[in-house]
């Protein structure tokens, strides 16, 4: 159940332009795949601070590197770097910050998570499964008007309205606990889909995206990351989803570009240069990488350099 394969692993370890004294962010722990990658290529002076709100991804890690004085684990969700690394770094500059967004196979892969379509479990869903709300209980209590927004729009499901009103109508008579029950209403709600996808994809994604506040968390974490990078840092992005892939990209433009203000004018202050500066365009996952791990096929990698404080 521990099991999971990083992907872009090799493109996401390049594009960190790693320096063996550095202080590194993984901001995405999951099992330690990146993490991993960065300490072989770090010496003794190199510091890895490892984040996850996940607590089951914290303990593997305990039990993956029980004895990495250059790692520290920390058990908190990425949109709290801006306050807990200037607790850790020890003043240090933050040379690269890596994100590896979405859900990992281990949570995918234990019933008991609520994650999957494909075997029975409570439907919970939370990363951390300690604090907020299960989907089921915001199942229970949401309007219709409320999960049909949700899964239009964060699954970008064009059944959301039948979806939603099943939802409701089954609910009067029985809750929705399961993950199986659930996925079953929606196929028996969605009747055509993409060739090989599940008729849940989509629904499950989207609930699980809101209760984790999965789009919120990213954005105020790329606002703390663009702060902590010391000049020249790496900010360095993997995607699986749309919405997220275009937070990321738009984050990257929007710091990339002269303030608008300013533009056209034939001396631009300082204060409105450009902040970060785009390295390559986006890196999609090889046809070898395809053939050996299929959670890579929606995969996207962005990558960005700090060009001033």
């Amino acid at each position: 159940m521990d099991a999971h394969v990083p992907v872009l692993a090799r493109e996401a370890f390049e594009a960190l332009a790693l320096q063996a004294d550095g202080l590194y962010i993984d901001a995405t722990f999951g099992r330690g795949g990146h993490t991993a990658l960065i300490l072989g290529a770090l010496g003794p002076e190199g510091r890895v601070l490892a984040f996850d709100r996940d607590p089951a991804a914290i303990e593997a890690g305990h039990r993956r590197f029980p004895d990495e004085v250059r790692l520290a684990l920390v058990g908190a969700p990425f949109a709290d770097i801006a306050a807990r690394v200037p607790q850790l770094s020890q003043a240090r500059p933050v040379r690269g910050i890596l994100f590896d967004l979405g859900v990992s196979s281990p949570q995918l892969d234990d019933p008991d998570r609520g994650f999957s379509f494909r075997a029975d479990g409570p439907l919970d869903m939370r990363m951390d499964p300690t604090s907020g709300e299960p989907v089921s209980a915001w199942l229970a209590r949401a309007s219709e008007s409320e999960i049909r927004e949700v899964i239009a729009t964060l699954g970008e499901e064009r059944f959301a309205r039948r979806i939603a009103a099943n939802v409701v109508a089954t609910r009067s008579a029985q809750p929705i606990t399961r993950t199986l029950q659930l996925a079953a209403l929606v196929a028996r709600t969605v009747r055509t889909r993409e060739p090989g996808k599940h008729p849940a994809t989509r629904t499950f994604q989207a609930l699980r995206m809101h209760v984790n506040d999965e789009l919120g968390q990213l954005r105020r974490a790329l606002d703390a990351a663009l702060e902590l990078l010391s000049v020249g840092g790496r900010l360095v992005a993997i995607s699986f989803h749309s919405l997220e892939d275009r937070i990321v990209k738009q984050f990257i433009q929007a710091h990339s570009s002269v303030n608008p203000v300013f533009a056209g004018l034939p001396v631009i202050p300082a204060a409105a240069q450009p902040r970060l500066k785009r390295v390559g365009g986006k890196i999609r996952a090889g046809d070898a990488e395809l053939a050996n791990n299929p959670r890579a096929r929606s995969s996207v990698l962005r990558v960005a350099e700090k060009l001033r404080a």
